[in-house]
């Protein structure tokens, strides 16, 4: 059988594990594509990382991934988004690639009040994107977002420290991130990393130990799943559906703890295997 760029895998990344939140969507939008996923957790978190710092380890991600040859790329990282598509973009212009911002729109369009939380890295809270992204959205639609850096969120989601006891570190971490935004009037909270998927219960938790009103969390996972589905049928791109999925996994840290998080956070046990992924060096 002669293979072709249609049969070609699809490459996801992320900074840590966060990505898998977006992988799952991938897998139930398009559960016939080849999927390889990268997780930088050597580099982890990008979000207290220099803008240059998170631009040279997407672009060397990114180019290992082209060297596998992946048909499409999605970057499953907020902050990378951020910081790094427009570099990624301009280094691959005919590689379609997907990337993750935090869900302002949505969340306007979910709001009662206007009245918007936004849970965010620090690296992603200060991205002048997303900044931008506030002032058009706030100008569009007269929502107020309230931006929250997370600190040490995303650490304890790698350890798959996801909240599971009321009272537990992570816990007690989104007690005081979302408890001042309840106390200001949210009515909706953007997760805006990719992580904080896997926390959504303990967050749940949080928010109705505050309040009684309802409080809507937006997830922007299953739209990048539906925008990378459009730009594949749209590049005739589309796996056939007779053929057998596969889902390799690579991490630039320890291999048993990427197996940890795809059987704690997915259930899934894909091969994986170690990486040594290398910074472009200008000569």
């Amino acid at each position: 059988m002669t293979l072709t760029l249609r049969d070609a895998a699809i490459g996801v990344f992320d900074s840590g594990v966060g990505g898998l939140s977006v992988l799952r969507h991938i897998r139930a939008q398009l559960p016939h594509e080849d999927l390889i996923y990268v997780a930088d957790s050597g580099y982890a978190p990008y979000g207290d990382k220099t803008e240059q710092q998170v631009i040279d380890r997407s672009l060397a991600v990114a180019a290992y991934l082209v060297q596998q040859g992946v048909k499409a790329l999605v970057v499953a990282c907020n902050t990378a988004t951020v910081v790094a598509i427009r570099a990624l973009r301009a280094r691959y212009p005919e590689l379609p690639i997907v990337g993750v911002e935090p869900g302002l729109k949505p969340a306007a369009a979910a709001s009662h009040n206007g009245k918007i939380g936004v849970l965010a890295t620090e690296r992603t809270v200060r991205g002048d994107k997303l900044l931008a992204l506030r002032e058009q959205v706030s100008a569009a639609t007269g929502a107020t977002f309230i931006l929250q850096p997370c600190i040490g969120l995303v650490e304890r989601i790698e350890q798959c420290a996801v909240g599971d006891e009321p009272g537990d570190a992570t816990s007690a971490m989104l007690e005081h991130y979302i408890a001042p935004l309840l106390a200001q009037g949210v009515d909706t909270l953007v997760l805006g990393c990719t992580h904080y998927p896997f926390v959504q219960d303990a967050i749940t938790r949080t928010v109705l130990a505050h309040t009684q009103q309802a409080v809507t969390l937006i997830d922007t996972g299953d739209a990048v799943a539906r925008q990378l589905a459009r730009l594949l049928d749209a590049n005739g791109l589309r796996r056939d559906a007779n053929q057998a999925p596969q889902l390799h996994g690579y991490t630039t840290a320890s291999v048993e703890a990427l197996h940890t998080a795809f059987a704690g956070l997915l259930g899934w046990h894909p091969p994986l295997a170690q990486l040594s992924i290398q910074v472009e060096t200008e000569v």
